[in-house]
């Protein structure tokens, strides 16, 4: 039997580089997506203690009206950081989605490269399987002519 040789080989490895790369830049942006949604859930914490503070400055013994005034520019400030970093993770969310579809795309082209490689194996099997029928019959014919000459 001869030995199957796939001659698309070489763009089946580079598709599944191509798909190993693809998986990698998902993973990298999936980590990327976690830390913008960390860094909003910090600046949710800031400014629920910021809250916080300023109703303790408002329920205090002694009002200090500057202190009062910074908390909540300081509030304003936490709320304007939380609506930034919303935005960065709907951005980021996005681009991750991109990179999902990329890496998506990259597998289905890898798997089409070894749907077809299992096709040509089969028919490299079928025409195995007739070359080798082929000289079975020749070799029988040529044992039975060699009896009826005899």
């Amino acid at each position: 039997m001869g030995k199957f040789v796939y001659r698309m080989q070489n763009i089946l490895e580079i598709k599944d580089k191509m798909e190993q790369q693809a998986k990698n830049e998902f993973a990298a942006e999936n980590i990327r997506v976690l830390e913008e949604e960390e860094k909003l859930a910090m600046y949710v914490r800031k400014r629920e203690d910021l809250e916080s503070e300023g109703k303790k400055l408002l329920l205090a013994d002694r009002l200090s009206i500057l202190d009062i005034e910074e908390n909540k520019k300081l509030v304003a400030y936490a709320r304007e950081q939380i609506r930034a970093q919303t935005i960065q993770v709907r951005m980021a969310h996005k681009r991750l989605e991109e990179k999902r579809v990329k890496m998506q795309k990259a597998m289905q082209e890898r798997k089409t490269q070894e749907i077809l490689k299992e096709k040509a194996f089969d028919v490299f099997l079928q025409e195995e399987k007739a070359a080798e029928s082929k000289e079975i019959d020749e070799l029988t014919s040529y044992t039975h002519g060699q009896k009826n000459r005899q």
